[in-house]
């Protein structure tokens, strides 16, 4: 009976009595593939980036976002892209026994190393926000060297 219940699947030795086999199926239950686990690209909105040589270009995903829940800046560099979003519909005339909202709040940064703060263009399309951040002009600092 205690090889059909599958404690700990990493180990073959099912029949250990063990304090080890518990925290170990206390493990397996928090670290296997949990349905409601937590990563990043289920908490955020996922964003290209792509360069040339006189630009930046950033696509990030936001289907369903208002450019009003949109946010974005830049800073020495650091280009940020954050959205807040409430959903809330009012309905009158219904007997609630329980109702949900969703506030929906999400945030990415970005550095671009050599990025201008002026000239940046932002445009919503189609559930995409494409941005254009220009790069800064290098000035030419080489210093030619004479050989003896």
């Amino acid at each position: 009976m205690a090889g059909l219940v599958p404690f700990n699947r990493r180990t073959p030795d099912l029949l250990s009595s063990t304090f080890d086999d518990f925290y170990n199926m206390l493990d397996d239950f928090f670290t296997d593939n949990w349905p409601f686990r937590r990563s990043l690209a289920a908490d955020t909105f996922k964003i290209d980036v792509l360069e040339d040589d006189k630009n930046y270009y950033i696509a990030a995903e936001l289907p369903g976002v208002k450019k009003e829940e949109i946010n974005v800046t830049i800073d020495e560099g650091r280009l940020q892209i954050s959205v807040n979003r409430e959903e809330n519909v009012e309905e009158e005339g219904k007997n609630y026994i329980h109702r949900e909202r969703r506030h929906t709040s999400m945030q990415r940064n970005i550095f671009l190393a050599d990025a201008s703060d002026e000239g940046v263009v932002a445009k919503l399309e189609n559930g995409v926000l494409n941005i254009t951040v220009p790069k800064k002009e290098k000035p030419d600092k080489s210093v030619p060297i004479e050989i003896e």
